[in-house]
């Protein structure tokens, strides 16, 4: 099973988007406290339009109580990291796969990956931007891990029959 896991998010629309991400690819979301924002639906809709009903997550008080919880294995996303996410093999990954992310602001602390340092990964980009955007960085690492596996359970067509704008 998929899972995203977000260490204190400060930004609703981006939780939002993610929560969308989620529900598209039938990952499940891990939310670590304290959030930035409240989860009321008002607070996160924007991002995650109609889908937040559908996104399947769970809240936790802290990290030390996600991680009592929670079994599989760990990749943290970090601006520290020295290689790529793509040099991750997910194909053969038959456990629980965690993709873990920090807040917005400063990332995910340091005593928190000393002891995965060789889990910590980097999404390549240029000198001229410190990171990504939160939801895209996400977006990128989750279809990184369905794309070796082939997306599976996912759809390859239009779900909606009546829809056959390429055959019109």
């Amino acid at each position: 099973m998929l899972n995203v896991v977000l260490f204190e998010p400060e930004i609703p629309g981006n939780t939002g988007n993610i929560m969308r991400t989620c529900v598209a690819t039938n990952t499940t979301l891990h939310l670590i406290k304290p959030l930035g924002f409240s989860l009321e639906e008002k607070y996160i809709k924007r991002g995650g339009v109609n889908y937040i009903d559908k996104c399947k997550y769970f809240v936790y008080e802290n990290i030390d109580e996600f991680f009592s919880k929670n079994k599989g294995e760990y990749f943290f996303f970090t601006r520290y990291g020295h290689k790529p996410h793509t040099t991750i093999n997910f194909k053969d990954i038959k456990d629980n796969i965690y993709l873990i992310f920090g807040k917005e602001s400063t990332g995910i602390p340091k005593e928190i990956l000393k002891p995965y340092l060789d889990r910590c990964y980097r999404i390549p980009m240029t000198a001229n931007v410190r990171a990504l955007n939160l939801s895209n960085s996400v977006a990128i690492a989750v279809y990184e891990v369905l794309r070796q596996k082939n997306y599976e359970g996912l759809l390859f067509d239009e779900p909606h029959k009546s829809k056959t704008y390429l055959e019109d």
